[in-house]
Parts: C-alpha cells; sequence; structure tokens
C-alpha cells in the first residue's frame, strides 16, 4: 500500500496540481494538510471522480486536514482528544483495510507557533502534549498505526539547509525537538531517517527568496509508525520535484510503502 503526506497549502488554489498529482502518482491513500477549506465546499467530486473516497476535517480559510483512499476507510474520528475547545481543524483518523492488514491513520497539521515564546508557541507544546498522549493510546492499542502529516518540526540540524537561520524559530526551538523525541522515544519508528541518513533531504521550500532554486529547505513533514506497523514498512521518500510543477504547493508529497 502506497501512503502520501501531502501538505496542499490550499485546495482550491492548488485543485489542479493536486488532480495531477493523484492521476499521476496514483496514492493508494493521501493526507492532505492545510486545505484551508470548509468541508462543504471541499471538491469532493473531482477528487471521487479519481476514484478515492473522500474524508475531510475542515476550516474556513485555515487549517484543515483530509484523507482521500482508493481502499476502504472505517471508523473516521475528526481532532485530537484533550481539548474539546480547540476549534482548529487538524487531526483526522481513519482505519484503512489493506489486503491482509489493517491500519490506523492519523493525518496531522502541527501548529506552526510562531512568533515563539509567546501564545502560539505555547499553543503548539500543548498540543504536542496531548498528541503524545493520543500516540501513548495507538501503542497500546498494539495495532498498526501511523501518525503522518505537516509536523512544523526540524528535528536536527540535518533537516535544514541553514540551520543557523532557524535557531530562534519555532520549528526548531528545543522544547520544540525535545517534545517530538519523547514521542518517537514512545517506540515509534520516524520512517524517512530508518531507510536515508545524512543531509540535504526537504520537503518543504519557502516562495520567498528562490528557496527552490537554492536548495534552501527544511524537512518537516513526517511519518511515525507504531512497532506493528513499522515491521511492515518496505520504503520511505520525499517526492521532491513536485515542488518544481506549476503552482506548486512550498511542501512536496512524502511517501511510505507498507506490505499490508
Amino acid at each position: 500500500m502506497k501512503i502520501a503526506t501531502f501538505n496542499i497549502n490550499g485546495i482550491k488554489a492548488r485543485l489542479p496540481a493536486l488532480l495531477d498529482w493523484l492521476r499521476d502518482s496514483a496514492p493508494d491513500v493521501a493526507l492532505l494538510q492545510e486545505i484551508k477549506s470548509m468541508d462543504d465546499a471541499f471538491p469532493c467530486e473531482a477528487i471521487e471522480d479519481l476514484g478515492y473516497a473522500v474524508e475531510t476535517h475542515g476550516q474556513k480559510g485555515f487549517n484543515g486536514v483530509a484523507i482521500l483512499s482508493k481502499v476502504p476507510l472505517e471508523d473516521v474520528t475528526r481532532g485530537l482528544p484533550g481539548d474539546e475547545g480547540d476549534e482548529q481543524a487538524r487531526w483526522i483518523e481513519a482505519t484503512v483495510i489493506g489486503d491482509s492488514q489493517a491500519v490506523r491513520l492519523c493525518g496531522l497539521y502541527l501548529p506552526n507557533g510562531n512568533p515563539a515564546p509567546g501564545a502560539k508557541y505555547e499553543y503548539k507544546l500543548a498540543w504536542m502534549d496531548r498528541m503524545e498522549a493520543r500516540a501513548r493510546d495507538l501503542l497500546d492499542a498494539e495495532l498498526p498505526a501511523l501518525m503522518a502529516g505537516d509536523y512544523n518540526v526540524i528535528p536536527q540540524a540535518e533537516d535544514a539547509a541553514k540551520p543557523e537561520a532557524w535557531k530562534d524559530d519555532a520549528l526548531f526551538l528545543p522544547p520544540t525537538r525535545a517534545a517530538f523525541r519523547r514521542i518517537v522515544n514512545l517506540g515509534f519508528t520516524e520512517a524517512f531517517r530508518a531507510r536515508t541518513h545524512g543531509g540535504g533531504h526537504y520537503s518543504f521550500w519557502d516562495y520567498q527568496a528562490g528557496a527552490w532554486q537554492r536548495n534552501n529547505g527544511i524537512r518537516i513533514d513526517h511519518f511515525l509508525l507504531s512497532p506493528q506497523c513499522a515491521d511492515m514498512l518496505t520504503d520511505c521518500w520525499i517526492e521532491s520535484a513536485v515542488r518544481g510543477g506549476e503552482k506548486p504547493s512550498d511542501h512536496v508529497p512524502v511517501w511510505v510503502t507498507l506490505d499490508t
């Protein structure tokens, strides 16, 4: 099963590019972030015409996550547990049914947190605490599960072309990276680093200052796999060429293949 995570940066602006990508790259499942659309305004029909079931958790003009799947989905839930007052659309879950295995998918758009320090950064860290609690529950279930999306976390210096430029940014501050490590260290596998080592691998390039042309990027889109899911991992890669397309997102898809 081929699963991709992709921060689309606005479904209305990016729909033609998304449809081309779905046709050309043909993921079995795509986890989208920053759809920036209410559920009833999401262009389901155009995507369903390509054979995908569509589940969304939207928000007008901001945030928003979705699951597109060519394989059956069950038990879809929306919202990260732990704060009933949180109205930001950043988390969606479903169980996908493979040929012989089911996998619990969690699609996420973790808060940016800038400016830091400040209320937005406090929200980011609190959200990561809630994510850690959900991660513990997933592990306790002892079933294949993954958490994938735009984490807005640069895990290590090698994950940025110019790490010194990010030292005061919420994506790279020590408390951010420590919170990410706490989740990983519960027993998750960071899929890309399980397959690829070293620097120069990025999933985001800013629109400003020719970042794409200069390869001035950062790696902030990640897959974390439970032990049962990690046993199914056959590959993980970044589809960086998508960034060079017409009207691209500032992110590119990251993929895993699982033997399900």
